[in-house]
């Protein structure tokens, strides 16, 4: 039987997806409209066998969200392949087009049986530890840019690689208002942030995370990570070398850029 152009399409990225590769831009009926690249996005996801450790929000910057006409972020499954220590090195090619500091969570196992909706007041119950990560973007098609929520999306969610600093156990602190650099001290480059630029805060990103795993009926059976988007936008790579993440109160995270 003849593939239908969605699978034909998932089955390219998902190879470029394991094997590393870049291939041809995929066609425009799946990243001109969210709800069609979400549909690749989760197809490609099911083909996948490397475990799952975590999410991603994505898009969670509102001048983003005006820009494109979009009203929500989305989020994207995080392989383990993609998953790195603070300090490593990440292989970077013509499709990867930025650089993030983020905060993520590591949320215990047991939110999988909740049956109450995931609030502001109620979320921070379910968190085990938080931390600062570097996210590195881009594509596995040979195009750069983004012209809506859909290139991302189809895409793995455009997650090339994380890499998460030192994980502190969970306390309150003012998430909503804390500073935050990326810096490359070989090039001269610094961009600075906060976290306020994320979708409210990290916390409200979570929140939308965990209720469209909810609303997914997702379930690992295990402790995972939830990424919440960037604090600095996205910090174009202007070259190799060091760059390093620091989140006020949090910590840092580093990445070899090479």
């Amino acid at each position: 039987m003849k593939k239908t152009l969605l699978e034909s399409t998932a089955d390219k990225l998902v190879n470029a997806f394991i094997n590393n590769k870049i291939i041809a831009p995929i066609p425009t009926k799946f990243t001109k409209k969210l709800g069609e690249a979400q549909k690749l996005r989760k197809l490609c996801e099911s083909k996948v066998k490397d475990p799952i450790i975590g999410f991603k929000a994505a898009g969670t910057g509102f001048p983003i969200m005006k820009k494109l006409k979009e009203k929500e972020p989305f989020y994207a499954a995080i392989f383990k392949k993609n998953f790195l220590k603070s300090g490593q090195k990440v292989k970077i090619n013509k499709s990867t087009f930025g650089i993030e500091l983020e905060v993520c969570y590591l949320i215990k196992q047991s939110f999988f049986s909740s049956k109450s909706s995931i609030t502001i007041k109620n979320v921070t119950k379910y968190i085990s530890h938080m931390a600062p990560c570097i996210e590195v973007i881009g594509y596995r098609q040979r195009k750069k840019g983004i012209t809506s929520f859909g290139d991302l999306c189809s895409d793995f969610g455009a997650n090339f690689k994380f890499l998460i600093g030192q994980k502190k156990k969970y306390k309150r602190i003012n998430i909503g208002n804390l500073k935050t650099i990326i810096s490359n001290k070989k090039i001269k480059q610094s961009v600075s942030g906060n976290t306020n630029t994320v979708y409210i805060n990290p916390l409200n990103s979570l929140r939308f995370v965990l209720n469209k795993l909810k609303k997914d009926k997702i379930n690992l059976n295990k402790d995972f990570y939830v990424f919440t988007g960037s604090t600095v936008g996205v910090v174009p790579i202007l070259g190799k070398g060091l760059y390093e993440g620091k989140v006020e109160s949090l910590g840092s995270a580093k990445a070899i850029i090479h």
